[in-house]
């Protein structure tokens, strides 16, 4: 059954419209109108003032509505962190683990394609942040957890091959060829928790390597003499980088900077949030509480742990404290990571042909509705 969705402001990816209406049969879209062209005798939902864009695509979720990903690598757990997220307008997300033991990665992967075989539309793939890494650039992963890449961890991570997969990685602990073994399996390879420099970042560049995660924070830094991987991030032209804009993790100047450096549609925004988006003020991960200070989740060193945001607050972030365009901030939290993740051709935009992945929000960014793959849902936050 074809439905319309009408919208005084559509953002379609592109530009803007005005007075528009999305037509939706099942789980595509089938046609963007003017309200006037709109046959009469189809079911309808008039927006009013709420802003209609495409839905909302986080590739760095630990966790949501009280749930950790680590604490619950099950399909149960998934769905109850998607449905969090979901409130926000985040209709495709990448649950990701941080540093554990090969079984919780294990259960992790499983967990992924049970729910995805189960017709859960919005979780997209998996992202393992970890654990091999610098441990001085560890952040709030377990020190314990930290190693470096087994024969038995390349040959399970190449046969990850059902969903997309990321795999955040210190370059400079694995040996020369593993980046391009695994980016020839279909991993998404990105740096992170590095103390590479900029030579060893280019090697890995030239054998694949697809992207670097949460761009500025635990990673080696910009220099003059020695541009480190933030410099290697922002100089390459063909890869993507993930920002946390919070508030907190990244400068308003510095996503600014990066966005003037990188090459456009480059630049994601990411969450990284964790459980308490939509659930309990408080954290427990490797049986450590987090605390949240002044909006900040930070562990017993002090260190950031994740985030408090979810992915609309990046984009409200990014454009009033940061400056950019609202347009251009959507695209950064819809139409670019869909691009980084294979996607474009589904997601990330509203047109004809993609899937009905889209949210309603107002001026404040409170969500009033979502779609997935079609489906309707109506949240309270608008």
């Amino acid at each position: 059954m074809i439905s319309a969705v009408y919208s005084h402001r559509l953002f379609d990816g592109d530009q803007w419209l005005r007075d528009h209406a999305l037509l939706i049969d099942g789980e595509q879209i089938v046609a963007i109108l003017p309200q006037a062209e709109v046959p009469v005798d189809i079911h309808s939902l008039d927006l009013g003032g709420l802003t209609l864009a495409p839905g909302l695509i986080d590739i760095q979720v630990n966790g949501g509505g009280g749930i950790m990903f680590n604490n619950a690598p099950s399909a149960s757990g998934v769905a109850t962190i998607a449905s969090a997220h979901r409130d926000y307008g985040t209709t495709g997300i990448i649950p990701t683990l941080i540093s554990d033991t090969p079984d919780v990665q294990r259960k992790a992967a499983a967990a992924i394609a049970e729910i995805r075989a189960a017709g859960v539309a919005g979780v997209l793939g998996l992202h393992l942040e970890g654990p091999h890494f610098e441990p001085a650039r560890r952040g709030t992963h377990k020190a314990a957890m930290i190693r470096p890449p087994a024969d038995s961890d390349l040959a399970w991570l190449a046969s990850l091959r059902d969903f997309p997969t990321i795999v955040t990685l210190a370059p400079e602990h694995v040996d020369p060829g593993i980046v391009r073994q695994l980016n020839e399996a279909g991993l998404l390879v990105c740096a992170g928790h590095t103390n590479a420099s900029y030579q060893q970042i280019c090697a890995a560049l030239d054998e694949g390597l697809r992207g670097f995660t949460h761009l500025f924070n635990a990673m080696s830094p910009l220099q003059g003499r020695e541009p480190g991987t933030v410099g290697a991030a922002l100089d390459s032209a063909d890869s993507w980088a993930g920002i946390i804009a919070d508030g907190h993790h990244v400068h308003p100047a510095a996503i600014r900077l990066a966005h003037r450096a990188k090459e456009p549609g480059k630049l994601i925004l990411v969450s990284d949030a964790m459980s308490t988006v939509g659930g309990p003020d408080s954290v427990e991960i490797y049986g450590e509480r987090i605390r949240v200070e002044d909006g900040r989740l930070i562990n017993a060193e002090g260190k950031l742990a994740g985030s408090a945001i979810a992915l609309i607050d990046a984009v409200r972030i990014a454009h009033q404290q940061a400056g950019l365009p609202l347009e251009e901030c959507l695209r950064m939290a819809s139409r670019y990571p869909a691009e980084f993740l294979g996607l474009e051709a589904q997601l990330g935009r509203l047109a004809v042909g993609y899937r009905a992945d889209l949210f309603a929000f107002d001026d404040n960014y409170r969500v009033g509705h979502t779609w997935v793959a079609g489906e309707h849902q109506s949240h309270a936050g608008a």
